[in-house]
């Protein structure tokens, strides 16, 4: 079994898997609301993935964001304070896929969340020497930090990084006289961290939208082709939706370059009109011009173009720059009375206080290590939660036997040390794309190993208390996230098929002539791409009532019926490959038919 939840919507007429959150029934009138719980997977969630295409951007830049302060404080004598300049170094590791306009905004958001997190912490411990009060902030800092890193959708890590060093530094003995200097170390390892991220705009100024553009390509070159071989098996659903979803990030993408990157943002644009094609009409594309397009976009040569007329495509283009003009949401909005992550918030809340709690019961001294695994672990819903605390149990039992390999060495010296964080920095990112449990491997042992800046320990006590406090981290934290309920994930799906039929009534009007069709067509993509996030969300929940399967489908095929009609209207005529209207009219009504 995956490690995924398995998707909500079977096929029509399937008998459900036993322990499925709703039978085929459960929506038909007078049937009774059930609330069953799902069984939680073990097969598959330590399987390694492909790593991201970009993996090795996170893993060098924290390496040269993280080396100079060290060496720095190693020459001044200072490694004590190397936790406050890693604290702003390990920023390094953020917003890699973002273009250059909107990741100078976000890195320097994450770099000032960092800071105050860190003044928060500071200043706690300044006040107080309580254990119990040090968790409880702890506990309800992870909550914020996890709530505004998922409304900015900042990427990975997440909130994990945040949390890791913020809790580290409530148990760090201080005096409010000494925050200020340490903030100010915290600021400076943030700026060195801003400037590596934004280096690689001097050489390569519009990378990552390049990348997005090609992954795009990419992905729909693989639909068409297995649209061909196998329309309508659910290999085939599963490359459209991972097709759908780049498309949509290749969209998001160049609707963040800003405004002075319009002649390349045109560029890009046309490539991905072509992949929205493809997604639209597989059996029309070519697959092979598709894959060469994005090898095209390697490196810093010219953007290629597709050869011949395409009809619509100045529409499509003047509908990306119409879509730039239109509001935003606000981050307010994302946080309001009813939004789904407050649950997981309070989960973390939860979760992370129980985990503290008990790591002190049990007479550890360190007790934020529990509450950082309990942190770690949340996701969007119940069952990706558990894949996550199986894949940190085992990352961190590998990792402190790592660590036991790798003391010996650390000890030698503190330049030594300092190789030894580095390194298993660099491994920690190179693996955790292919599965966490992999990246915890090297987390594990690098978290030890900071705590060894100031003065050297002894590994035994070090790797008893990292084992037990794992294990209460984790046993707790799911705990936590089986006993906060979410039972608003219904009510979420519920208003993701109104914002989807809203949506698709705007595409429509559009097709009417009354209103632009393009920002509506890509309000209708984003807006089936939450529609179906919900529902996988809602579809790994446990202690929740029916699902409204079929509204679902009926809103996802309605969706879909809508978007083929955009692209019949825009690119009904012959193309670059010398099909006319009907084949792709025919490919629509194909696409159309598919299972939602």
């Amino acid at each position: 079994m995956s490690s995924t939840p398995p998707s909500p919507h079977p096929a029509p007429g399937s008998v459900p898997e036993a322990g499925s959150a709703v039978a085929p029934e459960a929506e038909s009138e007078g049937a009774p609301r059930s609330v069953r719980a799902r069984r939680l997977p073990l097969a598959g969630v330590l399987r390694p993935g492909k790593p991201s295409d970009i993996w090795f951007k996170p893993a060098t830049s924290v390496v040269v964001a993280t080396a100079p302060p060290n060496l720095t404080l190693l020459a001044l004598g200072r490694l004590d304070l190397v936790m406050y300049t890693m604290a702003g170094s390990f920023c390094a590791l953020y917003t890699h896929n973002l273009p250059y306009a909107a990741r100078a905004r976000m890195l320097a958001g994450v770099v000032a969340g960092m800071v105050a997190s860190i003044a928060v912490a500071l200043v706690t411990a300044s006040l107080t020497s309580s254990a119990a009060v040090l968790v409880a902030v702890g506990a309800l800092l992870a909550a914020a930090q996890k709530t505004l890193c998922d409304a900015t959708r900042v990427g990975p890590p997440g909130h994990l990084i945040f949390t890791f060093i913020s809790s580290a530094t409530l148990f760090a003995p201080q005096t409010l006289g000494q925050v200020p200097g340490h903030l100010a170390l915290t600021l400076a390892g943030g700026a060195v961290a801003w400037l590596v991220g934004m280096a690689p705009a001097l050489v390569r100024p519009h990378g990552p939208e390049r990348r997005a553009t090609a992954r795009a390509l990419h992905a729909t070159a693989a639909y068409a082709d297995a649209a061909r071989a196998d329309a309508d098996g659910p290999g085939t659903e599963r490359v459209r939706a991972a097709a759908a979803g780049a498309v949509h990030a290749a969209w998001q993408s160049l609707l963040a370059t800003g405004p002075r990157t319009v002649q390349a943002r045109r560029a890009l644009a046309r490539l991905v009109v072509r992949a929205e094609e493809a997604l639209a009409v597989p059996g029309s594309a070519d697959p092979d011009a598709l894959r060469s397009w994005a090898a095209g976009l390697r490196g810093t040569g010219a953007v290629p173009r597709p050869r011949g007329p395409h009809p619509g495509e100045e529409e499509e283009l003047l509908g990306v720059d119409a879509e730039l003009a239109g509001p935003k949401v606000p981050l307010w909005r994302r946080l309001a009375p009813g939004s789904p992550l407050l649950p997981v918030a309070l989960r973390t809340a939860v979760g992370c206080a129980l985990a503290g709690y008990a790591s002190l019961a049990l007479g550890i001294g360190r007790p934020y290590w529990a509450l950082v695994t309990a942190a770690s672990l949340y996701q969007a819903n119940v069952t990706l939660t558990w894949n996550r605390g199986v894949q940190r149990v085992v990352g961190n039992l590998i990792g402190v036997l790592a660590f036991a390999a790798i003391a010996p060495f650390a000890h030698l010296g503190h330049a030594e040390l300092i190789v030894c964080c580095l390194v298993l920095a660099f491994g920690a990112e190179a693996l955790i794309t292919r599965n966490y449990w992999l990246g915890s491997v090297c987390v594990t042992p690098m978290a030890l190993l900071v705590t060894e800046f100031a003065r050297f320990q002894q590994p035994g006590e070090l790797i008893l208390d990292r084992v037990v406090d794992t294990l209460v981290g984790a046993v707790l934290g799911v705990a936590a996230a089986v006993l906060v309920t979410n039972r608003r994930a219904v009510d979420h799906i519920e208003k993701a098929i109104e914002a989807t039929d809203r949506a698709r009534e705007h595409a429509e009007a559009g097709l009417a002539g009354a209103g632009a069709v393009e920002p509506a067509r890509r309000r209708l993509t984003a807006a089936l791409v939450e529609l179906r996030a919900a529902a996988d969300a809602a579809a790994g929940e446990w202690w929740q009532r029916a699902l409204p399967e079929q509204r679902v489908l009926a809103a996802e095929r309605a969706g879909h019926r809508t978007l083929a009609a955009t692209v019949r209207r825009l690119h009904g005529h012959s193309g670059e490959n010398g099909q006319g209207t009907r084949a792709r009219a025919g490919a629509a009504d194909a696409w159309e038919g598919a299972r939602a």
